[in-house]
């Protein structure tokens, strides 16, 4: 994806991560001598903490466009809220993968300062969830998306 307007130097770290996934997503595209890699759960949880970084900067961006601009805001808003609902898909998936059966990766917490990555993907989706619920309903988070109602100039 390319950007409609020129971003310069602005937000370099950003458009890094970006190219990033499309580099990730490109090299997981099925090819005649590979086939599609599947997700395991070390890929869910990188995910994850993306999803939940993006999570917080739409929230933020939310809260400081709402004043100036009420629109934009609440479209920023639903966005954040749409993100929630596909990072806790992400995060269910993860729990609905098996553990790897290959030699090497049982799970040793004594070796992980910050405890098994099963504990890092819930304690950072508890914590993101904290934030969620102070702002959102139950009711906004069980809505289905709405059909758009603006559309780009073509």
């Amino acid at each position: 994806m390319t950007s409609a307007s020129p971003v310069g130097d602005a937000y370099p770290y950003l458009r890094a991560a970006s190219a990033g996934i499309r580099h990730h997503t490109r090299t997981l595209a099925p090819r005649a001598e590979k086939p599609a890699a599947r997700a395991d759960r070390a890929h869910l949880d990188v995910l994850h903490a993306h999803l939940t970084a993006l999570h917080q900067l739409l929230d933020q961006l939310a809260d400081t466009t709402r004043p100036p601009h009420p629109a934009a805001g609440r479209q920023l808003g639903t966005a954040h809220t749409r993100l929630w609902q596909a990072t806790a898909a992400v995060h269910d998936a993860f729990h609905l993968l098996p553990v790897a059966d290959e030699p090497g990766s049982e799970c040793h917490p004594e070796r992980l300062p910050e405890g098994p990555p099963v504990l890092t993907i819930c304690q950072r989706h508890l914590a993101a969830g904290h934030a969620v619920r102070r702002k959102t309903t139950p009711t906004d988070l069980n809505t289905p998306a709405p059909s758009r109602t603006t559309t780009c100039a073509q």
